[in-house]
């Protein structure tokens, strides 16, 4: 407040909050997604890719990454 950046305390106080809140919604969903990930391990979802099959995955990505570039423009 002594640098003018908030005009009150309560106001200080709802954006400390405001912050503590979008950290804490980013905590529980990357908590969700790490659980969802060790499910997709356990149940076997998932593509064990080796040195022979890497140069076919990159071409896969850059494909992917065409399209999607394609698909973004005007």
């Amino acid at each position: 407040m002594a640098t003018g950046r908030y005009p009150s305390l309560d106001a200080a106080v709802r954006d400390a909050m405001a912050r503590w809140d979008e950290r804490e919604r980013a905590r529980v969903e990357l908590l969700a997604t790490l659980d969802a990930s060790q499910a997709d391990l356990d149940a076997g979802r998932y593509t064990d890719y080796t040195d022979a099959a890497l140069p076919r995955l990159a071409e896969e990505l850059k494909h992917e990454a065409r399209d999607l570039r394609r698909r973004q423009q005007p």
